[in-house]
């Protein structure tokens, strides 16, 4: 994405530099002399890739921003652990991005099958009908679409050659447990095994409120060192952490219910799991890069504070929300809805 973002915006490359800091050419070649040398030749981009890959690379970050002031600067990483690790103060002196996974919208529109503009939420509301017309009039059977989504379809690496998508899920999963935690934690390999049984055992539960002391018996460790690892995997976007409703700093460390970050990593780690929790987790992951999400008195999700959604099947009725205001329904297995019922796979259409 780098490079195409390059290639499109820079006329003339010669000012661009592209930067892999994986690249073996590192173990015996120095960065700074490298951008030092770009800079005195009219050089004034620089992009850095893997930008983790460098030890303190926080630092460097500062250093170079500062040092050089002329110097547009873009860096990314694909561990979020160490990533986010606090090493220095960038907070003055960048603009942060996280890119989520493939929407259903974006998946539709990766596969050149439709293409749509993103709706906020209350115009989802109000206009579910006609997108759901329009959907399917160019999608033919929306609902086989989606479930290829929710099966292979938030990664945008599912498009490589052959079957091994969910084995390459799996192959993530380990480099985050066994090579990214450590690095960031000092984990022992005793530890790691333990967050990766976590993990498991998560995966394959319904997202039911966790006895979480039970969790830490069963994983043989104390109560403290089990939510560490617990956020560790939530910071990882192996995990979304649900709070309740009305949580207080107090009791911020017990989520409500435990979740896969995506449908496609569940798939990969609990081939078995259940369909409620997917529809959830799907549900939850599409709303919670825009909203804030809670888990409420009633129903299974409260939004920004004035919405509130029971997830089901498309039998789905209105009896555990009846009465109050401001309640939807998002089923399964509807094509087209109406009124305050909308289908499930609408909520892929918000970013």
């Amino acid at each position: 994405m780098l490079l195409q973002r390059i290639k499109e915006s820079f006329p003339n490359p010669s000012r661009v530099l592209y930067v892999s800091l994986d690249n073996l050419w590192f173990a015996n070649h120095s960065l700074l002399d490298l951008i030092d040398y770009h800079v005195m030749h009219g050089g004034t981009h620089l992009f850095l890739d893997e930008v983790h890959y460098h030890k303190n690379w926080q630092t460097l970050i500062k250093n170079l921003y500062d040092d050089y002031p002329e110097l547009f600067l873009v860096y990314s990483g694909s561990s979020l652990l160490k990533i986010s690790k606090d090493e220095g103060d960038l907070s003055r002196r960048q603009v942060f991005y996280n890119l989520p996974g493939l929407s259903f919208r974006e998946y539709l529109a990766f596969e050149q099958i439709c293409e749509f503009p993103m709706l906020p939420l209350e115009e989802l509301h109000s206009n579910h009908v006609d997108l759901g017309r329009k959907v399917c009039s160019l999608c033919g059977t929306v609902q086989h679409e989606f479930d290829q989504y929710l099966l292979k379809g938030y990664y945008p690496f599912y498009k490589e050659p052959g079957d091994g998508y969910g084995e390459r899920l799996q192959q993530i999963v380990t480099q985050v447990l066994e090579s990214d935690y450590p690095s960031i934690d000092d984990a022992l390999p005793s530890t790691t095994r333990k967050i990766r049984k976590m993990l498991m055992i998560l995966a394959e539960n319904p997202p039911q409120t966790p006895n979480f002391s039970k969790l830490c018996v069963e994983l043989e460790t104390d109560y403290k060192q089990g939510l560490k690892m617990l956020y560790a995997l939530d910071r990882a976007r192996l995990l979304n952490l649900l709070e309740a409703s009305g949580a207080t700093l107090k009791n911020l460390s017990r989520p409500a219910k435990i979740y896969c970050e995506n449908t496609n990593l569940m798939h990969a780690l609990a081939p078995e799991a259940d369909i409620g929790t997917i529809r959830e987790c799907f549900f939850f992951n599409q709303l919670c890069t825009k909203h804030q999400i809670v888990y409420p008195a009633h129903g299974d999700f409260e939004v920004d504070g004035k919405y509130l959604y029971e997830i089901g099947g498309h039998k789905k009725s209105f009896d555990q929300i009846k009465d109050i205001p401001n309640s939807f329904l998002a089923v399964d297995n509807t094509e087209i809805g109406h009124g305050n019922r909308i289908p499930l796979w609408c909520f892929g259409f918000l970013y």
